[in-house]
């Protein structure tokens, strides 16, 4: 049901006037293709880190304050209606905060991912006290996902991480991908690594600074929701090592270590994966 509920969110968002390629036509039938598909406008532009490296942190922020500003209840509308068309598979729990930590609890069980049971009590046991925003977090903002052509966002692309939450949420889950994903897989060359890890850490300064000028962020439920982010990640790289296929760049890289790390230190809760077969 991925690529109906894609196709509900990305539509809901071009109604809003965001940026985002409206869907032709979804298919959740994996029989034609071997898997379920979708097809969208074609997106002019190219990623941000391409097109425009100076000021990247302020498009970042702005582009993100923009989507938050948009009416959350408009897209879970649009839920609700996708999957009574889809027979009742769905709905707008899917992509509530309650509905992601279900998610995941759920796949850890089913892993098994033991290593990442305490850390998942941990998230369910600490929820701040929800605020009174909940705004719309596309779950995996980061500047390869938004294009730019002409001087502006063209495009944010890559909805599968949708989630109703408060702010803080899709905040930590960008700066935890800025901060932990690991240089080598930056599209930049390698011998301007070293200077890129000095810039990088200014970048994810300037993006919070610039995005709280926007909208003002809980310093608490900003760490809770970076663990969050964290587990997600742990949660892909647990079921990529657990089966018996080429594990993508990003899960055979040190991301899992470091999230890992970065979880255990705002936690206290170690959490580990399981060994690669």
């Amino acid at each position: 049901m991925r690529a109906l509920r894609e196709r509900a969110t990305q539509n809901a968002l071009v109604a809003l006037g965001y940026p985002v390629p409206r869907v032709l036509t979804a298919c959740a039938d994996r029989g034609p293709l071997g898997g379920a598909f979708l097809v969208m406008e074609r997106a002019a532009g190219r990623p941000l880190l391409d097109a425009r490296r100076v000021g990247a942190s302020r498009v970042l922020a702005l582009a993100q304050a923009r989507l938050h500003a948009l009416d959350a209840e408009a897209l879970l509308r649009a839920l609700d209606e996708e999957g009574r068309a889809a027979g009742g598979c769905f709905d707008r729990q899917a992509i509530t905060y309650e509905g992601y930590l279900a998610a995941l609890d759920r796949r850890i069980r089913e892993g098994p991912l033991a290593g990442l049971s305490d850390g998942m009590r941990w998230l369910v046991e600490h929820r701040p006290t929800p605020g009174a925003s909940r705004v719309i977090c596309h779950g995996d903002f980061h500047p390869q996902n938004v294009l730019v052509a002409d001087g502006r966002v063209s495009a944010v692309l890559d909805w599968p991480n949708v989630v109703v939450a408060e702010p803080e949420y899709d905040v930590a889950s960008t700066r935890a991908i800025l901060a932990l994903t690991p240089m080598e897989l930056w599209p930049v060359p390698a011998a301007l690594r070293p200077l890129l890890m000095v810039l990088r850490r200014i970048m994810v300064a300037r993006y919070l600074s610039i995005y709280r000028r926007s909208v003002p962020l809980d310093s608490g439920r900003l760490l809770y929701y970076e663990a969050a982010s964290c587990m997600r990640g742990l949660v892909r790289a647990g079921e990529a090592r657990a089966a018996r296929g080429e594990m993508n760049p990003l899960d055979a890289s040190p991301f899992g270590a470091r999230l890992a790390a970065r979880f255990t230190r705002i936690s206290g809760v170690r959490v580990t994966l399981p060994p690669r077969r």
